[in-house]
């Protein structure tokens, strides 16, 4: 069987919850942290969208800050900052600033989505030009900004400039992996939305990639879907809260975070089930022993470096259950 005994990390959408408000949800936001600090993992990440009712990670960097001043040793970083909306400066600038604070514990996760509509990235105003096109160099200026004294120019981040915070490149295509690859940095795909074209990236950018300062060789991160539980059948019936939460994508709705169904029968549509069914396909459900056959699969096919998880249940007690069934699968417990 594959070496499985990897390390594991979080990704955290901060959803909201049916029956509860943002305050709620991100104090879950940082009592997840909190747990899975404790359980030994790696990294925790936070994501960027906005207009977006059923989610609070909005201003993300605020809630980075406020989850690294309620954990201690826990790297905390985004998942990521979607850079098409924001000024490189003030990125530098608000990661320095909390990578002074919490030495070595910020991470920078960067996209070159809005992770929005076209309207509200509108109104959020970096720029009326296409800014997912200066992506790499948005990317290469933040590289600047958080390296030595000598790497800088007449604009500098205060604080910022020597703080080495780690950058990682987010894509869900192939784009991301040709420059994750080209600039040396590490690299996420999120196969627990887009799994489309995982392996082709993964494939991409292990294949061009150029030995760096930041790293000498391709370290791979994939993002997937976790839905831990002490039965195969009572993982089915968690993930109907997942199955909900992208149906309302497929949807284009906001509907909070479900609750667990019985049945999807009569809640989705045979193409609406297909298309989540698509999305969802990059996925570890069931049992222990039953994610460890998954995981060992997947390993056995990608062989990544890291595995981020995102687990969308419902009971806050069961989304930690998950979390810990996961982690204990790749210690081989």
């Amino acid at each position: 069987m594959t070496n499985i005994h990897i390390p594991v990390s979080v990704l955290n959408l901060a959803p909201v919850r049916e029956g509860e408000d943002p305050k709620d949800a991100i104090n879950s936001v940082v009592d997840l942290a909190q747990a899975t600090e404790n359980m030994g993992y790696k990294r925790y990440w936070i994501a960027e969208h906005h207009n977006t009712s059923t989610l609070v990670s909005s201003a993300t960097a605020i809630l980075i800050k406020h989850t690294l001043e309620h954990t201690h040793h826990i790297s905390v970083g985004s998942g990521g900052i979607m850079l098409p909306n924001h000024s490189p400066l003030v990125v530098a600038e608000q990661f320095g600033t909390m990578a002074t604070i919490y030495p070595n514990r910020v991470e920078l996760g960067l996209g070159r989505a809005p992770g929005t509509d076209m309207l509200t990235a509108s109104a959020l105003r970096r720029s009326q030009n296409d800014t997912v096109y200066s992506f790499p160099n948005d990317v290469k200026q933040l590289l600047a900004y958080f390296g030595p004294e000598e790497m800088q120019n007449k604009v500098r981040a205060y604080p910022g400039v020597g703080t080495g915070v780690p950058i990682y490149i987010l894509g869900s295509s192939t784009d991301s992996a040709y420059l994750a690859a080209s600039l040396g940095l590490p690299y996420v795909f999120a196969s627990h939305f887009a799994p489309r074209y995982m392996n082709e990236a993964i494939n991409i950018y292990r294949d061009r990639f150029q030995p760096s300062e930041y790293l000498e060789k391709p370290y791979m991160v994939v993002c997937l879907n976790v839905i831990g539980a002490e039965t195969d059948e009572e993982a089915t019936y968690l993930s109907t809260t997942m199955q909900q939460f992208f149906l309302n994508v497929v949807r284009g709705t906001q509907s909070k975070l479900q609750p667990p169904v019985k049945s999807m029968d009569g809640i989705w549509s045979q193409v609406e089930r297909e298309m989540t069914s698509s999305m969802t396909s990059v996925t570890l459900s069931g049992s222990k022993e039953s994610i460890r056959q998954q995981l060992s699969r997947f390993q056995e096919n990608y062989h990544v470096d890291e595995i981020m998880a995102v687990s969308y249940i419902y009971d806050k007690e069961k989304q930690k259950r998950s979390y810990e069934i996961f982690k204990e699968v790749v210690e081989g417990k």
